[in-house]
Order: C-alpha cells, then sequence, then structure tokens
C-alpha cells in the first residue's frame, strides 16, 4: 500500500495528493499500539491523551480537518488482542486529509504535513515495543 501511495504522490504531486477534496469519502485510519515492557502506565496514559488532541490540528488555512478521534485501551475478551494496548480510530472527509496527516514515509515535504502529528510520532515512537511490532495501521475506506 505505501509504495502504490507513493507511486500516486509522484505521479500527481504533493500539493493534490493531500489537498481536502482528494478522492472524498470517509476514511478511517485504525492504529493499535504496543509498549515496551519498561513503559509507564501514565507515559501510555500521556500517549492517548495527546493522540486525542490530535482532533483540533489545523491544516494551512486554519481550519480543522478531522472529522473524529475516538481511542482507548483493549478491552476484547476474545484473546486475540497480540499484545497491543491502546486503539485509535482516526476519521477523515478524503484520502488527502489522511494523507495530510499521515505525512512519513509517504509525504515528505513538510509544506504538506500536518507537523502535530509529525512531533507526536518522534514523542511515541521510543515507547513502542521494537521494531514495526510496536504499531500497526489499517486504513478503512468508504470507496
Amino acid at each position: 500500500m505505501v509504495f502504490s501511495l507513493r507511486q500516486e504522490l509522484d505521479r500527481i504531486g504533493p500539493e493534490r495528493f493531500t489537498a481536502r477534496d482528494y478522492q472524498p469519502g470517509v476514511v478511517r485510519h485504525v492504529v493499535l499500539f504496543r509498549y515496551r515492557d519498561e513503559v509507564t502506565a501514565e507515559q501510555k496514559r500521556e500517549v492517548l491523551r495527546r493522540f486525542l488532541a490530535l482532533a483540533d490540528s489545523p491544516r494551512e488555512d486554519g481550519r480543522t480537518y478531522i472529522l473524529s478521534i475516538e481511542g482507548g485501551p483493549q478491552r476484547s475478551g476474545e484473546g486475540a488482542g497480540h499484545d497491543f494496548e491502546h486503539g485509535v480510530v482516526v476519521s477523515f472527509a478524503s484520502q488527502g486529509d489522511r494523507n495530510y496527516y499521515v505525512g512519513e514515509p509517504v509525504v515528505d515535504d513538510p509544506r504538506f504535513v500536518d507537523a502535530r502529528h509529525a512531533a507526536f510520532k518522534q514523542f511515541v515512537g521510543p515507547l513502542l515495543d521494537d521494531g514495526t511490532r510496536g504499531l500497526l495501521v489499517f486504513d478503512v475506506a468508504d470507496r
């Protein structure tokens, strides 16, 4: 998916790729966190607090672009949580808004990236389990 998104970005350019009206339709961005063993309960609460605070992140025009953010601790009793402790669902009105939010590793031009989300990723990265095992991201789009 990242490869195909990168190809699309290269084809149309970052301004169009991150435009509010690029591929309209609700996109739900699901993020799951698995923390390092030494991460405290307070640090985990701070991760969730900072993530939820991204809800009022503005775009370059000063208007917010995230439809909603919901999240909290894993509470399923099915035994299929694979040690992920927090889950968050971020909803966007278009794939362009989602692309603006995601930034790296797809969009690397800072003019077309949410700086607050980029700072959050820098904060949370060291708290996650080794490598890519500590993060799961899955996007579901209306179309």
